[in-house]
């Protein structure tokens, strides 16, 4: 039947750790760009582009996951359906008529 699909909190904990980090990063870049050397300017450069770079490597690896759990679950609903064409068929009709009334109120 349906097998239930993870999900990967610490992967998304870690991008969004990541996307925060290059925020802050870029508004301290940006605060103290005027007040920095030519070395503190590289450097503080080289940091930025570290943290974007990594923030984008995990972002990449968490739509690669989202695209594979969704490919999963596309496959498990299509097998439940042919398993169980007519209650699929009971549930969208059940799913239409409740839409159908709702837009019907308005």
């Amino acid at each position: 039947m349906m097998e239930k699909i993870p999900t990967q909190t610490g992967t998304r904990d870690q991008l969004l750790s990541d996307l925060k980090t290059v925020v802050h990063d870029a508004e301290a870049w940006l605060r103290n760009s005027g007040h920095l050397t030519g070395d503190e300017l590289k450097a503080a450069k080289a940091k930025f582009e570290q943290t974007l770079a990594s923030a984008k490597e995990g972002l990449s690896e968490y739509q690669q996951t989202v695209v594979e759990k969704t490919k999963e679950a596309a496959k498990a609903t299509d097998e439940y359906v042919h398993e169980n064409p007519w209650k699929s068929v009971g549930l969208g009709a059940a799913v239409g008529v409740v839409i159908g009334m709702l837009i019907a109120r308005r």
